[in-house]
């Protein structure tokens, strides 16, 4: 009797083991079909005119804003979900009237850049590993890194890739998530049964008390109409206009090509491990200048800049900020105020 009890244990010991792998994101990917969005789609946006520029790299076309003197000093601003270049509209001109070289490009599947169809297609292994290749093939140096949401999981890994590229690191209302041990490898399993079990989400109550991350994730995946402009001016603290908010939904007019915006949040987790060695042997010993600027009305990303500063040694020196009135969009609420912190933040260093 006993032996079969430790047969029955061990099968499915076994069976939670091999489970529990399955779960885990893959590090391979391939490229897939690919759809573009109509340049139709961005004719008179408020305050986006910028020329466009196309680069190809690792199988896909990158859009990236490219303004300022090519002999200046170059600030990279990379965006999060479900945003894009659009984003940083108001930081551009301030920057690069300022003398520096404003690079901002659309993530693969945002903006102008191509957007692959399937959601399989999406990995948190293939973005780094594509904006990597975006920024041999544009060949920065010396740059400084203005990171925000999805802009620091991938911006920060992009830097431990080629930490020869950049100079200083500027984040706001962004992190890097990791975990390691059991947590890490039972981490994602549990966060995507956890968005399982919320079901069909198809409205978002940023007030109430079941709004959770594995709701808003739920919600990108299933509603059938995804709400930009909710989602915008609930993470701004400022009234956007109605031409503001369509200039966020412009590069989605299908849902062929929105596998990028509701895959992304299911990836937040998918790399925890990884992460947790970057942090620990990267980060950990990242000496150049890192400076945090969260907003203090993002509740989301509350106390994460804290992490930054005691981690970082880079961080020990800088004047850390913490920015009044601004929600988890902070390029909209406080733009001025951003490109006043990261021109004397480049200064100082």
């Amino acid at each position: 009797m006993l032996k079969k009890i430790l047969i029955g244990l061990g099968v499915l010991a076994t069976a939670v083991v091999v489970t529990v792998v399955s779960m885990q994101s893959s590090e391979e990917w391939s490229v897939g079909e690919v759809v573009r969005t109509p340049d139709s789609q961005f004719e008179n946006l408020p305050d986006y005119d910028f020329q466009p520029n196309y680069v190809d790299v690792s199988g896909y076309r990158i859009h990236y804003v490219d303004e300022g003197p090519r002999d200046g000093e170059v600030v990279l601003l990379m965006h999060g979900q479900p945003s894009w270049s659009y984003l940083y509209r108001h930081m551009i001109p301030l920057l690069s009237e300022a003398g520096y070289r404003v690079i901002a490009p659309d993530n693969v599947g945002f903006g102008k850049s191509d957007k692959p169809v399937n959601w399989s297609d999406h990995s948190y292994q293939m973005h780094v590993d594509v904006m990597t290749s975006f920024v041999d093939a544009i060949e920065i140096e010396g740059a400084t890194l203005f990171a925000q949401d999805w802009g620091g999981l991938i911006g920060l890994r992009v830097v431990e890739q080629r930490p020869d590229r950049f100079s200083r690191i500027m984040l706001s209302n962004t992190t890097l998530p990791a975990a390691g041990g059991i947590q890490g490898w039972l981490g994602y399993p549990l966060f995507r049964m956890g968005v399982w079990n919320e079901g069909d989400v198809q409205q978002l109550d940023f007030d109430g008390e079941e709004f959770s991350f594995t709701t808003w994730v739920a919600y990108a995946r299933t509603s059938n109409e995804f709400d930009f402009s909710v989602l915008f001016q609930n993470g701004t603290t400022r009234q956007l206009s109605d031409a503001e908010l369509a200039g966020y939904a412009a590069p989605f007019p299908t849902e062929e090509t929105m596998a990028g915006v509701r895959m992304f949040p299911t990836l937040v987790a998918s790399q925890l491990r990884q992460n947790q060695v970057i942090l620990d042997e990267f980060y950990a010993n990242w000496d150049k200048p890192l400076m945090t600027a969260f907003g203090t009305d993002d509740g989301l990303m509350a106390g994460l800049d804290k992490d930054w500063q005691e981690r970082v040694p880079g961080a020990k020196e800088q004047t850390h900020t913490l920015v009044e009135g601004g929600a988890h969009f902070i390029q909209e609420d406080k733009p001025k105020k951003l490109v006043e912190l990261l021109d004397q933040f480049i200064k100082r260093n």
